[in-house]
């Protein structure tokens, strides 16, 4: 390993933009058991699941019918 190393004609990451931005949400225990669960099926992090399946519902425009009632 080098002692110093020259970044002078280094380019900058493409894919930067594309980072995930980082929040904190509250999900039921059932929910993160869930995705757990299919996360120790598929060797993919639950995070990653949880945010797959979140896109696929942006992509679809997919809409939750909710009735509250009083």
């Amino acid at each position: 390993m080098k002692e110093e190393y020259d970044f002078s004609r280094a380019i900058k990451n493409p894919y930067f933009a594309k980072l995930k931005q980082q929040i904190t949400i509250r999900l039921d225990e059932q929910v993160i058991e869930y995705f757990k669960k299919m996360s120790d099926e598929t060797g993919m992090p639950y995070q990653n699941i949880i945010n797959y399946y979140l896109l696929e519902c942006v992509k679809e425009k997919k809409r939750m019918k909710v009735a509250f009632t009083k």
